[in-house]
């Protein structure tokens, strides 16, 4: 751990890591390791990082609300990489720092004179993490690729939507959330290794090999059975009741395939004759009578609201919950309780609701948040003190388009 890396709190005070990523997959993992206390230094071309000026939301110019969404606790400097110049800023923030974070396309940091190769020779203890598409290996290494691709191609998919219907990709950006996730993992792992050996290393991240991992029982039912999976829409392969049901008026969903759980919810929704039921009466009964017991139980729900449902449920000690919209679930109790919704400086002082930390430290908490930088906001400021530049050679730097300030 390099001394005197600024004043930050958390687990990882004292990291440092400079984070060449941009888009969604490599800014989103960097942004935890910033929330839990490391010194983010976002690196940017000239013209920014893309998501700055993504439609349709926006707090300010260049300051879209998806930036704004994976860019707190960092500070953004501006290298030009095609530069000689540039890349001399960049060799002398690594001897400086722990961690270099990107996530380009096999070959582009090479090209750049950027790439693990080069920068372990400024500084042999480094540690590069490199996200990808398909990674650095393999036949589709060179191709482009989005989050949408790899739920694609991973299969994850064709196993996602209502039975019979087309495929759909998850609501959420699965393959870009988990690779920026993987990321973090891989980093505080080498980061273990190198404080135990002393050594640096480079590992990497495929965003089709995350996805791959996730398939994790799908993928082993298919091993044993050799039976492709498509959509089972709420529901599950093996697990009866586990699935979605429409109430008089919102859905709600119901985990009782255990078969004391079973028993309670069916006394709690005034049906105790079904626990009877042998048609119904163990789990695997269940699952090979699904399609008659499903129909019966979405009749009954629909006779009355989901909360009153939820509220015997819940009483029952059977799992359960509303499927929230958006409003609902940024307004929950619970997720409040948890510091999930929290406050930052917006550009203009005013405050901008923003997700919280999901960690949370007893011993090292991270309670606030810096808002995400305008671009090139602290180029000078880090350059001067982190690297001693003099206010004559920042400017000459700029001069020559090797650097930008705000």
């Amino acid at each position: 751990m390099t001394a005197d890396k600024g004043e930050s709190k958390g687990p990882l005070q004292g990291v440092r890591i400079i984070d060449l990523s941009m888009m969604l997959a490599g800014p989103s993992g960097s942004m935890l390791m910033g929330d839990l206390g490391a010194e983010i230094i976002k690196v940017e071309p000239l013209d920014g990082d893309e998501t700055r000026v993504g439609p349709p939301y926006f707090y300010a110019e260049n300051m879209s609300a998806y930036y704004w969404s994976i860019n707190r606790n960092k500070k953004s400097v501006v290298i030009n990489l095609k530069s000689p110049e540039g890349r001399q800023v960049l060799y002398d923030l690594v001897t400086k720092s722990d961690v270099v974070y990107d996530n380009y396309r096999p070959g582009v940091l090479e090209r750049l004179q950027s790439d693990y190769e080069t920068l372990k020779k400024y500084n042999p203890q480094i540690i590069c993490c490199s996200i990808s598409t398909y990674g650095y290996t393999g036949p589709y290494r060179d191709r482009p690729g989005y989050d949408l691709i790899v739920q694609a191609v991973s299969g994850g998919m064709s196993i996602t939507g209502e039975p019979g219907g087309s495929p759909v990709r998850a609501g959420i950006p699965l393959g870009d959330l988990v690779g920026g996730l993987l990321g973090v993992h891989g980093v505080l792992a080498a980061y273990i290794h190198r404080q135990k050996t002393g050594e640096g290393q480079r590992l990497e991240v495929s965003l089709l090999d995350g996805q791959i991992y996730l398939l994790t029982y799908v993928a082993q039912y298919y091993f044993n059975s050799g039976k492709i999976p498509g959509p089972i829409g709420s529901g599950h392969q093996s697990l009866v009741p586990y699935q979605a049901f429409k109430t008089k008026d919102i859905q709600i969903v119901i985990v009782a395939h255990q078969d004391h759980h079973f028993q309670r919810l069916c006394k709690a929704i005034g049906k105790p004759e079904w626990a009877e039921d042998p048609r119904f009466n163990t789990r695997t009964k269940r699952l090979e009578n699904k399609s008659q017991l499903i129909p019966m139980m979405e009749a009954h729900l629909m006779t009355r609201p989901g909360d009153e449902w939820l509220e015997a449920i819940h009483k029952a000690g059977v799992p359960a919950g509303p499927i929230n919209t958006l409003d609902r679930v940024l307004s929950d109790p619970q997720v409040l309780s948890r510091d999930m919704v929290k406050e930052t400086d917006g550009p203009g002082k005013e405050k901008i609701k923003i997700l919280g930390n999901p960690l949370k430290f007893d011993k090292t908490p991270v309670d606030t948040f810096t808002r995400p930088p305008q671009l090139g906001e602290h180029t000078r400021e880090v350059l001067t003190n982190i690297l001693g530049y003099s206010a004559e050679k920042i400017d000459s730097l700029v001069q020559k388009e090797a650097i930008k300030t705000a």
